[in-house]
């Protein structure tokens, strides 16, 4: 049962990604993963698995059936991560095409930055 409290994560993790990729042109794990793994504390290779099915059509369904063979799938999770992400990248994408180029460089690039400081403190 997922929990009010990992509902409210999951819809903010999905739009937010969605939104970040819609207007950056990243693929969601850069945010998902990172999300699932920190916020609502969910190992890595089933936040790995999960985002993989969030993504399934344009990452790769073979990654995707390993991950699943060995149980590292959260299929609610996913679920919820999907709907949200379509919505948030249809919103990132018009924000996108508001900005200038030099703007999207900046921000793609704090993004990752940001990701990878959060990676490499191990918190």
């Amino acid at each position: 049962m997922i929990t009010l409290k990992q509902l409210i994560l999951l819809i903010i993790t999905g739009l937010i990604a969605g939104f970040v990729s819609g207007m950056l042109g990243v693929g969601g794990a850069i945010i998902i993963v990172p999300f699932l793994v920190y916020l609502l504390g969910m190992q890595q290779h089933e936040a790995q698995g999960t985002s993989l099915l969030v993504l399934v059509l344009p990452v790769g369904i073979f990654a995707l059936i390993n991950y699943a063979k060995s149980g590292y799938v959260n299929y609610k999770f996913a679920l919820i991560l999907v709907i949200m992400f379509v919505i948030g990248s249809y919103f990132g994408s018009k924000l996108a095409i508001s900005l200038p180029a030099k703007a999207l460089q900046k921000i793609f690039a704090l993004l990752l930055l940001g990701v990878a400081i959060k990676i490499l403190s191990g918190k």
